[in-house]
């Protein structure tokens, strides 16, 4: 599953994304700087890494959470 561009709106498709690099990482562990790092270098990611903030790094976290929860 890719999507040409990546936004930081795209918080669902990020996720699954995510699920499948880092399948065994909880991703309430992760910090904030990690994941906005490991988002903005996703294949296909091309938002400005400076529009990101603490609303849209949740969302992608709460995202990620959900799907990880369906694998654990």
């Amino acid at each position: 599953m890719k999507k040409a561009k990546l936004v930081w709106e795209d918080a669902e498709d990020i996720a699954l994304l995510l699920i499948e690099q880092f399948p065994d990482v909880d991703p309430l562990t992760v910090r904030f700087t990690d994941l906005h790092k490991w988002v903005t270098q996703l294949e296909g990611f091309s938002d400005d890494p400076k529009r990101s903030n603490e609303a849209r790094l949740e969302a992608i976290q709460m995202a990620w959470y959900e799907e990880w929860q369906e694998n654990h």
